[in-house]
Parts: C-alpha cells; structure tokens; sequence
C-alpha cells in the first residue's frame, strides 16, 4: 500500500508559488461556502512519524480562515480523559457545523500505537477499527466532511532526517519529539497502520496516502485533497437540499406519519396497580436511600462511573424520582441534566455531543432528566428530525451505550408510565394549585393529544434499545410512592453489583 507514496515526487519553487494562490483563494471561497451549509469538516491528519504533519497544520492554518477553524493535537491522555469512554475526548473538541475541525491524532493514534508496541491483538485493532468506522459513518450520515490525509515517508528517509537532526542540519527542531521512538518500530507500526487504513478507506470517508519527501509537493497534495473534497461534499449538499420537497407543517406530517395503531405494546403490559400505604413507602424510602448514600461512595472509591436516564410521560414523576435520589447522594458526586430543546450550539453538532459531554468521570453520577431518546420520542413524534433521521438513531443510541458500558458506565435507564385518566387528574391539579402551575404548560397538553403516536414511539424504543447491558426499566408510576421506591431500589440493586464486582476484579487488589 504505502509503495505508492515511495515514488519520489516533487514540486518546483515556482510552481508551488504559481499553485498555492490559487490554491488559497478557492480553499477560502469554500470555506465560506461551507459556513452556509450546515455542514462540518473533519481534517483527521495522521501518517508515519517525521513526516511534517505539524508543518502540514500550520500551512493549513495559513490557507484558511482562522476564526472558523480550530486545531487540536491528541497527546497523552489526561486524568479526565481517562476516566471516561476513549471516544469522549473527541466529542467533547468536534467543530460546530459551518466550521472546520484539525485533529493531529486522532481515533486512530492508540489502536495503531497500542498493536504496534503489541500492547494489543489484532483482533483488538480489529475491534476498534469497527468503532471507529461507525463514528465515522454516522458523523457523515448527519452531514459532516471527514477528510483523512496519511502522511508517509520511507524508513529510509526518516533514518536520514533523524540523522540530520542530530547533526544539527536543521536550524529549527524539524522532526518531533516521538520520531525517534516510533523509528524503532518502523515496520511493525507501518503494519498495523496500513490495517487500519484498508479496513476504514470507505466510500464516504476515504484515505488519501500522500507522499511527504518533498515538502511544497506535500503541502499542495494535502490542501488540494481537501479543496476537491469540500467542493464535492458542498455540491452534493447543495443539491440534495434544492431537490426535496418543501416540508409540509409538522401538524400535516404528523397526522400522516403517526396514525393511531391497535397493536398491544410494551406499556400495556405495564401493571399499574401496585400501591404503597405511607409507612411502607417511608420505611422502604429511608432504607433504599441509607444503602444508596453508602453505595455511591463505594462506586467513588472503586472509580465507577453512573448514569442514570429518566424517561416518561408529562407528569409520570421523574423529577420527584430523581429527587428522592439526589437526596441520598453527596452533592459533590452527581450532577443533574435537566434536558430541553437544544439550544444553538447544541444544534450546531451531532445531536448526542450534548450528551457526551456530560458523561461523568470515574466515581460520579449524571443523571440525565430526559435525553438522548428525545431523538426518537420527541423529535420523531413532532417531526422535527426525518423519518431516516430517527431510524438510524436506534443503532446510534445503542452503539453510544455500549461504549459507556464497555468502559465499566454504570447505565441505568427508567421510563416512568401511567394512565391518560391518571396523567389528567395530574394536569388539573397543577392547574388548580398556585404553585404547582409552573408545571403545566400549553404543551403538555399538545403532547397528550398525541398519546397514541407517542406509545407507538416508546413501544419501538424500547424494542429497539433494550439491550443485555443497558435493559429499559418499566416502572409503574400510577402511585407515585410506588414509583419512586421502585427506582431507589432498582438503583441500589445495580451499583450494589457494580461495587461487589470492582471488588472482585484483579484491579481492585
């Protein structure tokens, strides 16, 4: 594979001078095209250690506009980093939509270092190359640009820029700081990185191998890669938004797209009858809650991470459960994330990196009062995300849990259920009692005209996202005192598990 980038290719001063004006004028005309567009771009600058990535950068950075474009270098992971899910580092620096993101390293850097030292297998490359294709996949599938430029020079020539280096022939450091460590490793790191290459060059996120002898050659190859790729993606956009149909109001989608269906779904089956007699809820209450203030220690000292999701119906009680929770946890271990409709930031990247972000670090809990299914509740229901939008979001969501879980995440998720009849009682409540009639909004009563449609949405969410790792629990929320022993006790009953299980593990000895 890398042959190809071995041929000796150059580029003279003056045609190097000639090619970046013009290079420069139409790399900043689509860059403005691009902030337009709602698409983001992805520079993923990757390749053979001494082959002037850095340099590469800062040309770029010449080349573009710098107030929409950032610049991020993955070096050794932090504390913080480490103590989440490896993809939560990315996340949390992807560029808004309308700009252009540089990663120097990036998903790649570990999994290739990691199989080129033989700190892992081919099968754990493997793995983690399929992680990264469905990142990758998705992040295109909402629109981003991914452009992935490999860097490549021979053996041969980093042994002699090595040398050149050490005998001073460089009047600035020229080579980084790893150059001399990866060299050691050439051929083994040439291995897993044209593995890693081959498995992810895919059709809407290919590889560009350049050749990097020749300083000027490389530099153009590099920004002419990424110019014909912004023009092509901006074109298809482009296109692709003057041929669909004008959107009809969400009230027409929505009478179209959602008719009331007959079939029996998982909420019917939910048991509404359970009731709790106060000194029974009390007694239960105080007692979940005495083992859950201990637990959450326990799961600090042990570095496990929980996450906690409270879906339901307007009215069903989260917020009452989620308080009978934080009651019994330490102020300095949780954090609440009462979720609303995005705001413009948020709007402007992938609908889960406003989740991402608050994924907790080892021994802390977020709990997430709504959440990422509002992609396929809410959002699907009242038809602002598409019908293709909302569809792939359930292998989304569940690729999204599954990295939480396979870092040792803690996930909880509850969906709070009761009755229409019991859900109005509720609503004319909140209505009737002065202070209680924040609660009750034009809205509510909006989204429990759509009951049906709604059912239908959880029926398949839950169908869909109820996984061995991370199973939806069910709870009955008719009697609220039901509902909210039953959360306590189904938290304590996992991060009980979890603690019993750290204790267990060679790790924790």
């Amino acid at each position: 594979m890398f042959e190809a980038a071995e041929l000796g290719q150059k580029v003279s001063k003056s045609d190097f001078q000639v090619r970046e004006r013009l290079l420069h004028t139409e790399l900043l005309a689509a860059q403005r095209r691009l902030k337009d567009s709602g698409s983001q771009v992805i520079i993923i600058v990757s390749g053979v250690e001494g082959a002037g990535k850095s340099a590469v950068i800062n040309r770029l950075n010449e080349w573009l506009d710098a107030r929409d474009l950032q610049t991020v270098a993955f070096w050794e992971e932090s504390d913080e980093e480490r103590e989440r899910p490896r993809f939560w580092r990315f996340w949390r620096v992807m560029p808004p939509r309308g700009t252009v993101g540089i990663f120097l390293g990036s998903w790649y850097t570990q999994p290739i270092v990691d199989r080129a030292f033989g700190n892992s297998t081919v099968d754990h490359l493997d793995a983690s190359l399929r992680r990264i294709a469905v990142l990758e996949q998705m992040l295109a599938e909402d629109g981003a640009l991914i452009v992935k430029l490999w860097f490549h020079v021979s053996q041969k020539e980093q042994q002699r820029r090595l040398k050149r280096e050490a005998n001073g022939k460089f009047g600035r450091r020229r080579v980084g700081p790893l150059t001399k460590k990866f060299s050691k490793r050439y051929e083994s790191f040439a291995q897993a990185s044209e593995r890693a290459i081959r498995l992810t060059d895919t059709g809407n996120n290919p590889w560009t191998i350049i050749e990097s002898n020749d300083r000027r050659f490389r530099d153009l190859t590099a920004g002419e890669t990424l110019l014909a790729a912004l023009n092509q993606h901006l074109d298809k956009t482009s296109q692709v938004a003057s041929v669909e149909a004008p959107q009809e109001p969400a009230d027409t989608r929505q009478s179209e797209n959602s008719q009331v269906h007959s079939q029996v779904t998982v909420l019917d089956r939910v048991d509404l009858s359970p009731q709790l007699e106060a000194d029974q809820y009390f007694l239960r209450l105080k007692g979940a809650q005495r083992r859950l203030s201990h637990l959450v220690w326990q799961a600090w000292e042990n570095k496990i991470n929980t996450v906690a999701v409270f879906e339901g119906w307007d009215a069903s009680g989260k917020g009452g459960a989620i308080r009978r929770l934080t009651k019994a946890i330490d102020a300095r271990l949780f954090r609440w994330i009462s979720v609303a409709a995005p705001t413009e930031d948020e709007r402007a990247q992938h609908y889960l990196w406003r989740f991402w972000k608050h994924i907790p670090r080892a021994g802390h809990v977020t709990i997430y009062d709504r959440s990422w299914y509002g992609r396929v509740l809410v959002e699907r229901v009242e038809g602002f995300a598409k019908n293709v939008e909302w569809n792939r979001a359930y292998s989304e969501i569940n690729e999204f849990e599954e990295q939480l879980c396979a870092h040792g995440v803690v996930l909880l998720k509850f969906w709070l259920h009761l009755s229409p009849e019991e859900q109005l009682r509720r609503f004319e409540e909140r209505q009737s009692i002065p202070w209680k009639k924040y609660k009750i909004t034009d809205e509510d009563w909006r989204n429990r005209d759509k009951w049906p449609q709604y059912q239908e949405a959880v029926h398949d969410m839950v169908v869909h996202t109820s996984t061995e790792n991370a199973p939806w629990n069910l709870v009955s929320s008719e009697d609220k005192k039901w509902a909210r022993v039953t959360v306590a006790e189904a938290f304590v009953e996992r991060l009980e598990l979890a603690v019993a299980n750290a204790k267990k593990s060679p790790a924790a000895d």
